[in-house]
Formats: C-alpha cells, structure tokens, sequence
C-alpha cells in the first residue's frame, strides 16, 4: 500500500489488518503511550478546506508515534492555481516523509499522489473520505467486537461521508443502508461498486428514502450535515427537503435498542441530529471523533514504516 486515497481501493484483509493495528494502538496509548515508531518521519498537512479533527488528530497521531506534522494552510499552497499540483507534490516530496491532503476536487488528492514520491493520504475529498471510513469501523468494532452481520444505516445526504461508510461496510462484511430525499442520492458509480464488495463479503446494500423503514432493525444510525463545505448556496433549500430525515429520540425508538448513533461532526444541533440524541445513552459521537486519530495512526504505521 502506498497511499490511501479511496476505501474502496484496498483488499478487505488490508482494511483488516489496519483495523487490528489500530485497535493495537490504541490499547498501546491508553496504557501509557505508544512506541516512536515514526520517529524522524515528518507528515505534511495541506488544507484546501479547515478541519478541527482532521487537523489536531493527525498531528497529535504524528506526535504520540514520535513523528513531526506541518500545517500548510489553503493561502501558502494554493493547491492548483499559486503552483501546479504536480509541482507541489514534487517539491514538498522532497522534504517530508509523506502528505496528508484535505481538498474540495478528488480529483486533486489523486493527481498529488500520481506525482509525489511518497505516501498520499486523502484527508477529505469531494469522493470520499477514507479516514472517517476507518474511524468510524474501529468505533463499531469497539462496540460490537465485529462488523461482519452488523446492520448499519445512514440517514441524510448521499455524500462523500456515505459514501466511505458504505464501502468499509461491503468490504468489512457489514449490512448498509441508507435513507435520502430523492434527488440526494449516492453516486450511481459508487453504489455499483459498493454492491460489488457486498457480494464478495455477503453483505447486503438497501437504498430507501424513508428513513423510519431504514432504522427498523439498525444496530448503528449514522448521519452528517445536510450542507457540506462548498455546498453553501444550497444550504436553505436543503433546510426544507431534509427535516424529516432528522434523527431524534422518535427515529432512534425505531431501531434496535442497543442501537448506537454516530456522526462524523461537525453535527448541527437541531437539524440532522438533535441535543437529546447526540448527548444521549446511544450516542457515540465524541469516541468516534476519538477514534480518527487511533484509526489515522494505523495508516501511518501502515505507509512509513518497513514491513
């Protein structure tokens, strides 16, 4: 593996192994630290788009693994328009053991690791967001101690977020569905493949718009905003289409009752997800946000160390 830009790119048994490690890892922090395995190795962190986890859990994963990580903020790069991506992925090759990009265009996380020499890791992409995806695994993994037969739903905006979680669902043998308004659906290309990875795990994929149908039988509700950064212009339109799609103590009632709910944050509180839930018994957003750096730091492990 040398980079990770897009779930859906790796084997289930290395999507496996890094979830074991990061589980390793994690048990390895909380009784007193980790070892420096990535001593001397430094990560570069370019931002297109701001991040409050995606930022301090990187960092703090370089840290913990006795590395170092730079912030290059969207004004010092001006990825594609101040400099060629090719060009940045080329010169900052040269000075850092690997990247971390967080951009609006998968296409440009791509691009960076087409030419850069070493690991590229996509912080966040218009696709896909790959790091959430594994995040959000460990944190059903810690609940359920498997994710294979484990029934998981997602309410809201077909999005990149979705996207992840369906994959890491096919591939890790987890039962997927997802409720939408009509017309906020999944990529047609990814639900294909999604379908895919089912087939070879034994999962199922459902797509539904209603989203009391989809949370009968939920062990895990999922959802995220229901404008994402650059969607903003759309922002009150989506305010009318997607209030029924609001999890709340009544949508929650409806799935099992060990049912865990879980948002890739940041939540806004009273649309997609109210107070009673998100700080609720079934809530499991603050560990899941935790888990971004354990799960983060098994994809370093994975791309910067010898085998």
């Amino acid at each position: 593996m040398k980079d990770f830009i897009a779930i859906g790119d790796y084997a289930p048994q290395q999507l496996q192994a890094m979830l074991d490690l990061a589980v390793r890892l994690k048990e390895e922090w909380q009784a007193g630290g980790n070892a420096p395995l990535l001593q001397g190795k430094t990560l570069a962190m370019i931002f297109q788009k701001p991040s409050l986890r995606t930022r301090v859990s990187f960092d703090m994963a370089m840290r913990h693994l006795g590395g170092d990580a730079l912030y290059l903020s969207p004004a010092e790069i001006g990825l594609g328009k101040r400099e060629s991506i090719a060009d940045v992925a080329r010169v900052v090759s040269g000075y850092v053991d690997a990247i971390m990009a967080r951009v609006f265009a998968h296409e440009h996380v791509v691009e960076l690791a087409k030419w850069a020499s070493i690991p590229v890791i996509n912080g966040l992409s218009d696709y896909n967001h790959p790091c959430q995806a594994m995040a959000d695994a460990l944190t059903i993994y810690e609940e359920f101690k498997t994710l294979k037969g484990i029934n998981v739903t997602y309410v809201g905006d077909g999005n990149n977020v979705a996207v992840s979680l369906m994959f890491v669902c096919a591939k890790l043998g987890a039962n997927f569905t997802i409720a939408n308004p009509e017309g906020y659906d999944l990529p047609a290309e990814a639900v294909n493949l999604g379908r895919k990875f089912a087939a070879e795990s034994g999962s199922t994929i459902t797509l539904l718009n209603d989203p009391h149908q989809a949370v009968h039988n939920a062990d895990v509700v999922y959802t995220d905003t229901w404008t994402s950064m650059g969607q903003e212009e759309e922002a009150e339109k989506r305010r009318r289409v997607f209030p029924p799609y609001q999890v709340n103590a009544t949508l929650i009632a409806e799935a099992r009752p060990h049912a865990i709910v879980m948002h890739c944050l940041p939540a806004h509180r009273g649309e997609e997800i109210t107070d009673e839930v998100a700080d609720g018994p079934h809530s499991r957003l603050f560990p899941q946000a935790h888990n971004r750096m354990h799960a983060q730091k098994a994809v370093l492990v994975e791309l910067l160390t010898e085998k």
